[in-house]
This record gives structure tokens, sequence and C-alpha cells, in this order.
């Protein structure tokens, strides 16, 4: 059996009526030959977009492939018995040229009721802002399906949606059942669970290159929302060089951001997870025992859980998103 080692995969490039040309201009990815690009799927094992290894001696290996052959080694022992041969997170970049739609994502138990799937519970991270870029999350006031409804007839569901200016190195926590959409002007990396099941509220009237409307799920999303209105929907933080910054904590991933310009070394022996290793600006290095790996803007690398020591390097000012099971 071939050793594991760091493991980078071919980026799966999506086309979408809102995306732009960030993914290429700003994080170098060619996405040619589609006209735009709205979202890369880095590291996936959602069905019909399974990630595949790009280099070393497993490249061509699809990754459901390498958890059944490799289980704990690659995953974690908690994460294999909980998860089986299925890869928990997704990880993203999105590229907002226009509004998303105003979504939301069902719940665990609602997802698995009425589609056997994980819920989405996710996060975003925003890499580049244009002036002006904004994104909605949850509610600005209290409200119930009566209210929520009402607005949604009338066409006034931006009154009662919580509106929120953004810029690079904000913070968003999302979890399942936050009615929600990114902004025009946005590149952001996201973290996820490994789920494609999206609710579509409204969307803004738009239509494809056939004139045709996309489909929305208004009866579906209604018992997937959570009405609350909370105090704050940004995540909190300092910045700080050459540390791990906690960003989010939840049941299903643990982020951390690495800002750093000094050589660090991550140990994960406490961990019983494997490590995703996104590069969200800069460049360096990784390396693990004789192995070493670059790192540039628009990179993630998965780290198997039976390797418990990297050394990362900046070869310029270096920022990574370090993400794993709890």
């Amino acid at each position: 059996m071939t050793a594991l080692y760091p493991l980078k995969f071919k980026t799966i490039f999506k086309d979408k009526i809102w995306g732009g040309e960030k993914i290429k201009t700003v994080l170098n990815k060619d996405f040619s030959p589609l006209k735009n690009c709205g979202e890369t799927w880095e590291i996936s094992g959602v069905k019909g977009n399974v990630s595949v290894v790009a280099e070393g001696d497993l490249a061509g290996r699809a990754l459901t492939d390498l958890i059944k052959e490799y289980k704990q080694d690659l995953v974690g022992k908690k994460v294999y018995e909980s998860s089986g041969d299925e890869f928990p997170l997704l990880v993203k970049f999105i590229d907002a040229n226009e509004d998303l739609s105003i979504q939301v994502h069902p719940d665990d138990a609602l997802a698995q009721s009425r589609h056997q799937s994980l819920g989405k519970t996710e996060m975003w991270y925003i890499i580049q802002a244009d002036e002006g870029a904004k994104l909605i999350t949850g509610f600005n006031q209290e409200v119930n399906k009566e209210v929520y409804l009402k607005h949604l007839e009338a066409g006034t569901l931006n009154e009662i949606l919580n509106q929120e200016q953004v810029k690079a190195d904000d913070v968003f926590y999302i979890p399942a059942g936050r009615v929600h959409t990114i902004g025009k002007g946005l590149l952001l990396a996201e973290i996820q669970q490994s789920s494609d099941i999206t609710y579509r509220i409204y969307d803004f009237d738009r239509v494809d290159d056939e004139g045709q409307k996309r489909e929305l799920h208004t009866e579906e999303a209604l018992d997937a929302i959570d009405y609350k209105y909370y105090d704050s929907y940004k995540t909190d933080y300092s910045p700080e060089h050459n540390k791990a910054v906690q960003l989010v904590e939840s049941t299903y991933f643990k982020t951390n951001v690495l800002n750093f310009n000094e050589t660090l070394e991550r140990n994960y022996q406490e961990l019983d997870s494997f490590v995703i290793l996104v590069c969200l600006s800069g460049e360096g290095t990784l390396q693990y025992g004789a192995v070493q790996i670059s790192l540039k803007s628009g990179d993630s690398v998965l780290v198997p859980a039976s390797l418990k020591t990297v050394v990362l390097t900046p070869v310029s000012d270096c920022k990574i998103l370090e993400s794993f099971v709890p």
C-alpha cells in the first residue's frame, strides 16, 4: 500500500449564472473553456463531483476510493466511525460577480428525511471584496413563518433581512436554517458540510441563456428556516501573526486562520481527524518528512490523519485556513 502524504486534488470548476473572472484573475486558476466560473470545488466527496488526486504516487485516485482503502489512517478513527466512506466536508472558492439567490439549507434531520443527505452548515472567509460589497445573513428583526411569507409574497423580503457591509478577512458562520446570500463583488473561501442541498427562496427574477428562470423552493424552505433574530452575525476574532487563531468551532468542523511570515510547525498529535489547509494569499511550502509541497493562493491540501506534524514555511506573507473535524 502506498504511503500517505499531503494530498492536492484537481480543481472542479462550476459555471454559474452569477459567476465572474476572479477565480482566474485573483486565484490564478484557469477555468477555460468555461466563459465564467462561479465556484470551484477543491476537496469534495459529493457524488458526481468526487475529487481526484493531482500529484504524487496516488495521482488519479478518487478521494472516496482512498477512504475505502486507508480508512481511519486518512480521515481519523472517530471520523471514519461516524462518516464511513463518505468524506464529511466540502471546500470551495466562490466568486460572486452578481448576487447569488437568497437561499437556505436544511439541517441534518430535515435533509436526511427528505434527501437521505447531510444538512449544510458552512462558513465563509472573505478573500477579496469590491467597494460597497454586501451579503445577507439572517433576519434584522424577530419574524415568524407568517411574517416571512407575507414579505415574500409582497416582494419586500429585503426589508426583514440582515445586510452586512463586507471587507476582506471578514468571517461569517452560516448554520443550517439561516437565510443568506453572497452579494455581488465578493470572492470567498467556503468550508461546509458535504452536502449540495439548497432551497432557493428568491432569485431576482433572473433568466438563463435560454430565457428560463431557475426553480424556487418556497414550500421546502418554510420548515428549514430559522426565524430567530440574533444580535450579531459576523464572527468576531482578533488577527495575530505566526499562531493559529480560532475562527469557528461547530459540531461539523473547527477552522483556524494562520497568518504567518515565519516558519510554523503544526502538531496534530491530539487530533483524531484529517486536516485541510486552504491557502488564501501568499506563497509557501508544506513539509512532511522528506515530502515538500508548494502552497500558493488558491491551493488546498488534505493532510491525512496519520500525519501528525507538518512544517509550513512562508516564501511571502502567507494566510491559510486550517480546518478539521473536532
